[in-house]
């Protein structure tokens, strides 16, 4: 199925899945394209359960979800081909090696061998994992794991990247190498959603902040939109405070 090169890169509406309780509620959400959405909110607030929706990893109670002009729910194989998703926990194969479960994952999208080589050769030398390419990886650390993962997602090109507080336990090398990695991407016209709980990270690179609350977007904007919205300055930490507190007072 063909994308839509105009549209958004993501747009749900009336997205809702409940489990006890209300988890996503009626949720409406558009995400440009080449844009960085941070996606934030406290625990409990709905933000993954969202993107495992989006990402197709869980089936939505209703609403529905257009991934580049693909209607997700309709056609979530075409929609996976164009997006890629990236957890707080890195799976990956142990018994790999980097360049081995790369392999692996473009044999799965059906990737050319000839054209998979030369894009996990680029991704190795990218993300810095060359002198351990052919290595197995069970003795790696978090982060050089989570670094393989990272690589897997992007084997097949995806044009929407999704990541699930990407840089949690991440020491601040490979951290800032995940986040060149991401802006890069941005910059060549891709689009990455992410969550995070370091709005330290969703202040410099995110173009706009999305801020959910029991499983509704309470507010959405650039830093300087959020903290007029909050009617107050300082740091997107304490504007996140004030719209979280203003929500649940709602």
């Amino acid at each position: 199925m063909a994308t839509n090169d105009h549209g958004p890169a993501l747009a749900v509406r009336g997205l809702t899945k409940t489990f006890d309780r209300p988890a996503v509620d009626r949720l409406d959400l558009t995400v440009r394209r080449g844009e960085f959405y941070a996606l934030l909110g406290p625990n409990g607030a709905g933000k993954t359960t969202t993107l495992r929706m989006v990402a197709g990893l869980l089936t939505a109670d209703d609403g529905t979800i257009d991934v580049l002009g693909v209607d997700a729910r309709a056609d979530p194989v075409a929609a996976k081909r164009v997006m890629a998703w990236v957890s707080d926990e890195p799976m990956i194969y142990d018994k790999l090696t980097p360049r081995e479960y790369l392999a692996f994952v473009a044999g799965l999208w059906g990737i050319d061998s000839a054209a998979a080589a030369d894009t996990i050769a680029d991704l190795l030398t990218w993300l810095d994992l060359d002198d351990h390419a052919d290595e197995r990886c069970e003795g790696f650390s978090r982060g050089m794991r989570q670094k393989v993962a990272l690589a897997g997602a992007l084997v097949h090109d995806p044009r929407l990247i999704i990541l699930d507080e990407p840089l949690t336990g991440l020491d601040a090398g490979t951290a800032r190498q995940v986040k060149d990695v991401l802006q890069s991407r941005v910059g060549r016209g891709d689009t990455v959603i992410m969550t995070t709980h370091i709005l330290e990270v969703a202040e410099r690179m995110a173009e706009r902040i999305g801020v959910l609350a029991q499983g509704q977007l309470i507010a959405e904007g650039t830093l300087d939109e959020l903290s007029l919205r909050a009617g107050r300055g300082g740091t997107l930490e304490d504007v996140f405070l004030t719209l979280v507190a203003e929500g649940a007072a709602a």
